[in-house]
């Protein structure tokens, strides 16, 4: 399925949309960010995400939003041409009460293709606002949290679950331009091909410097354990970043 497909074209817009409006401070309210990032440089796999969209945003009710929008070549020929390929995630999250470090969370994604779509519930625990742990993580200038996505719907058996680990850490003894982010998602009880690992992991870590106002360089460490070759890969390129 390409990125002309009509049901793409509506996710896309609306995506696209939301992220234009954050960007311009017509829906701040709240606390959020919006950043476009854009790899022209991909070390081994060509055919990895060269174009992400990241859109956070606070909602009444102790509600918040996250998404990610990866677009990436079929072949690899062709740096965002006529073959793109995208994958995304629209996540929801509801905080069970005041101060607690725990949401409820409903992960949905979609990616080119058919009968591969996938929506997950599961539970936030966000241990850098958990208050014994609080002082521990401020002095660290980390943030971290931990998502398990306990019930999964698709095509797959009911028993496969995911651990999502996020983090994101500053340095502000060294610079106030410099940052640290990552995420590392861990499959468990998938039917897989023997050539792929028991329980695979796919993660990311972005190191990511700023250069002037909202714009960043970015390099990009990318392991991905379900191909069979070239597991990892390394995207440089830059960012666009709005947060309020």
């Amino acid at each position: 399925m390409s990125i002309k497909t009509p049901s793409f074209k509506w996710l896309c817009s609306v995506s696209m949309v939301f992220a234009f409006l954050f960007a311009s401070g017509a829906a701040r309210a709240g606390g959020g960010f919006v950043d476009f990032n854009l790899y022209p440089y991909l070390s081994d796999v060509d055919t990895d995400s060269a174009f992400t969209l990241n859109i956070a945003k606070k909602l009444p009710k102790r509600f918040s939003y996250f998404s990610l929008t990866n677009l990436y070549s079929a072949t690899g020929d062709d740096f965002l041409g006529d073959s793109l390929l995208y994958y995304t995630e629209q996540n929801l999250r509801w905080q069970v009460a005041e101060d607690s470090p725990f949401d409820l969370t409903l992960q949905m994604n979609f990616r080119s293709g058919s009968k591969n779509n996938r929506h997950r519930l599961g539970v936030r625990w966000r241990l850098n606002n958990t208050k014994a742990l609080a002082s521990f993580f401020e002095s660290l200038n980390l943030s971290y949290s931990i998502n398990l996505h306990a019930i999964q719907f698709d095509h797959e058996d009911a028993t496969v679950w995911q651990m999502e680990h996020v983090l994101t850490m500053k340095f502000p003894s060294i610079s106030n331009r410099l940052y640290l982010s990552a995420f590392v998602d861990h499959t468990f009880n998938q039917n897989l091909p023997a050539t792929v690992p028991n329980n695979p992991i796919v993660a990311e870590m972005q190191l990511g410097v700023r250069l002037v106002d909202s714009l960043y360089f970015i390099s990009e460490y990318r392991l991905n354990q379900y191909r069979r070759s070239h597991v990892n890969n390394l995207a440089i390129g830059i960012q666009y970043k709005k947060a309020w």
